[in-house]
């Protein structure tokens, strides 16, 4: 199947692109078109117009700071999983970007992309929202943050605008005492997960006191659960009373409430000892 017959634009100015957005009714945005395209293919998405940005300067940075890691909207995910500094800064940007798809799709795919096209199941917005990152997004109006936890809507649906472009994420950087883990089960390598947790822990000492576990492919949106003070397995029921799994054509509902229960406890001893090991605690 071929893609409904739509106008294209290639602005080369930020400001071009805003403007071309303002001026059209039904208009989307290409970046990497990893996601989007398989979508016109299918017609699934039947777009008035393209505008894509992929001639736009300086949306291309991975950029480290003190604060973390702030990643441009033309910034490919291979470019951030092999970018050194963004690792050093964010531990869990690496571990994720890791599952992302195949090499193929992480050469050509964006990072902000993935994160705005709201996928329950892709790995990226999970992580966003788990680390309470944020997205800057700019339209003829100006310029807005959206902070994670008010980015995902519903399924692939983001609260921005019809006329607003995605153009950074902001990952913050891991802080002294933190450590983060990520796990998910595939039928293949590279498939979307038939579940997957990430986490971010804090420790003080020798104990963990400060969790929150991030569930892709289990609810419609991205979720978050906080489990501090919790032990394993109390964070374990803590997490599955706001999990909703679903039965599909890939996994029942009660495998993947299995899966979300052993990868729970995986994950969030994982991350404790990346904490522990970077405080320079050692525990039997």
């Amino acid at each position: 199947m071929k893609p409904a017959p739509f106008a294209y634009r290639r602005p080369e100015t930020l400001d071009q692109a805003l403007d071309s957005l303002a001026g059209a009714s039904g208009a989307k945005v290409l970046a990497g078109g990893q996601s989007l395209v398989p979508l016109l293919s299918m017609r699934l998405a039947s777009p008035a117009m393209l505008v894509d940005i992929n001639g736009l300067p300086d949306l291309d940075h991975v950029t480290v700071t003190e604060d973390g890691v702030r990643v441009g909207a033309l910034a490919r995910h291979a470019d951030v999983l092999a970018d050194e500094a963004a690792r050093a800064s964010q531990p869990l940007l690496a571990m994720a970007l890791a599952h992302v798809a195949h090499a193929t799709i992480r050469n050509r795919g964006t990072t902000v992309g993935s994160i705005v096209h709201a996928d329950a199941a892709a790995e990226m917005p999970v992580v966003l929202a788990v680390l309470g990152g944020s997205v800057t997004v700019a339209s003829v109006r100006g310029e807005r943050t959206i902070p994670a936890d008010e980015l995902f809507a519903g399924p692939l649906e983001s609260t921005l605008a019809a006329d607003e472009i995605a153009t950074e994420a902001f990952f913050p950087a891991l802080a002294a005492g933190e450590g983060v883990g990520f796990a998910e089960i595939a039928r293949r390598h590279g498939d979307y997960a038939l579940v997957g947790v990430a986490a971010i822990v804090r420790v003080e000492g020798d104990r963990r006191v400060g969790a929150r576990l991030g569930y892709l492919s289990v609810n419609d949106v991205p979720t978050v659960v906080d489990v501090s003070g919790s032990s394993d397995d109390e964070a374990v029921e803590r997490a599955l009373e706001q999990l909703e799994p679903a039965d599909d054509i890939h996994a029942t509902a009660a495998y993947r409430a299995h899966l979300a229960r052993v990868l729970t406890r995986r994950v969030l001893r994982a991350a404790t000892r990346d904490a522990l090991d970077r405080s320079g605690v050692t525990k039997a």
